[in-house]
């Protein structure tokens, strides 16, 4: 499939979630409106944070003539600014905190986020999100301290060693 027909479908990703599902059933038997209604549903329920992720990691990450493009994979990008109710391509928990930003593909290799040391009585917070939008870790003064460090991020099928002078 050409790189230009595939935001097309994940737009409506949803719809196509949902016919997908209804396709893999058994095709024997007939459905009911209201078995095909539930089997919808449930599939919205659980494509729609894939779906709706995907398009944010389009807007900021992949499409270059986004005017919501952040910048490339695998780096981090910081805003001077903070959000307003004008930023609508993902939902932001508040908009008096500024942001920093990186998709990280992870299917190939881990990568390594290296923070330095936050000052004590200054909070922050590394969120980590899976596809699913799933917070899977944290990283910051709750949970690994204000001392800086390297920290590994790896996928879930990652078996390796941990690099000495890492944290995982």
């Amino acid at each position: 499939m050409k790189k230009q027909t595939i935001y097309p479908l994940i737009k409506s990703g949803l719809f196509l979630a949902a016919l997908f599902f209804l396709n893999s059933c058994n095709t024997q038997e007939e459905l009911s409106p209201e078995e095909a209604r539930a089997i919808a549903k449930e599939a919205y329920t659980y494509a729609n944070p894939l779906v709706d992720h995907y398009r944010g990691l389009y807007n900021y990450f992949i499409d270059k003539n986004s005017p919501d493009y952040k910048g490339p994979w695998n780096k981090v990008i910081n805003l001077a600014r903070v959000y307003t109710p004008e930023d609508r391509t993902i939902q932001t928990p508040n908009s008096d905190t500024p942001y920093s930003f990186a998709a990280l593909d992870l299917r190939s290799e881990p990568m390594v986020l290296t923070l330095p040391e936050i000052e004590e009585g200054r909070y922050f917070s590394v969120q980590l999100i899976d596809m699913y939008t799933h917070n899977f870790a944290f990283i910051g003064t709750r949970t690994t301290g204000n001392g800086g460090g390297n920290f590994l991020i790896a996928g879930p099928g990652w078996d390796g060693e941990t690099p000495d002078g890492v944290k995982n």
